[in-house]
């Protein structure tokens, strides 16, 4: 006889049932059940763009990788008369 008993665990059921009612614990077990499958889906679509970064946008993997090979140089103006 503890916290884990069956007939505690019933009691507490029909208190939240009382207290939340049926149909808002049906909107929220759907509502958690979206939230999870949507949360699934961004760790998939992540882990996909990881592999491959190029597969989510649709841009071939062609000229990899795309860099820039340039120096930068000071540029000095002429001094203004006034």
């Amino acid at each position: 006889m503890g916290i884990f008993d069956w007939k505690h665990w019933v009691v507490i059921l029909i208190v939240v049932v009382l207290v939340f009612g049926t149909k808002r614990l049906k909107n929220l077990g759907s509502d958690v059940g979206e939230a999870i499958k949507g949360f699934k889906k961004a760790m998939n679509t992540e882990e996909e763009e990881k592999k491959d970064p190029n597969a989510a946008t649709g841009n071939p993997s062609l000229n990899q990788p795309h860099t820039i090979d340039a120096q930068a140089q000071k540029v000095e103006e002429p001094a203004r008369k006034d």
